[in-house]
């Protein structure tokens, strides 16, 4: 399994989400079901059910800590707020906070770059730049973060 691709998965999962109120399971089962379908992109999941459970599992998580990851995020985007963020950038420094802060087999670093890479997929030219910015200055102190919550 491509994890990279699931993040892509998660991101558009939480999108959906947050846009047409459905279950984790709902905005998953259609989204990996139309990679496998039309597969413009030639995106091949090879174990769509490995790939199904795992990103529910992190969507699912990433959406049950949302108070608890918006209100880190508010330290860290300097005259932003979360509600004027765009939709996908979001989504994106939501699903990195918790890789880099609730889950223990993703190392921070990859959980910015990975996030930096999907911001520049799916988001605006500045998207990039943004969420490194926000991440980077969350990553220095991402150690206190996780003891804080914990």
């Amino acid at each position: 399994m491509k994890r990279r691709l699931a993040r892509e998965i998660a991101v558009q999962s939480l999108y959906q989400m947050e846009m047409n109120e459905v279950s984790a399971a709902v905005a998953v089962n259609m989204l990996i079901n139309e990679a496998s379908e039309e597969n413009e992109t030639d995106v091949v999941i090879r174990d769509a059910d490995t790939m199904r459970t795992y990103v529910t599992d992190i969507v699912k998580e990433t959406w049950n800590q949302k108070e608890a990851i918006d209100g880190l995020l508010v330290d860290y985007l300097k005259g932003w707020q979360i509600s004027r963020l765009s939709r996908v950038d979001r989504q994106i420094l939501r699903l990195a906070t918790f890789e880099m802060v609730f889950r223990e087999d993703v190392p921070a670093k990859v959980a910015v770059n990975e996030a930096i890479e999907l911001s520049k997929h799916f988001g605006t030219d500045e998207s990039g730049k943004f969420v490194n910015g926000v991440l980077g200055r969350m990553i220095q102190e991402v150690n206190t973060l996780k003891e804080k919550l914990s």
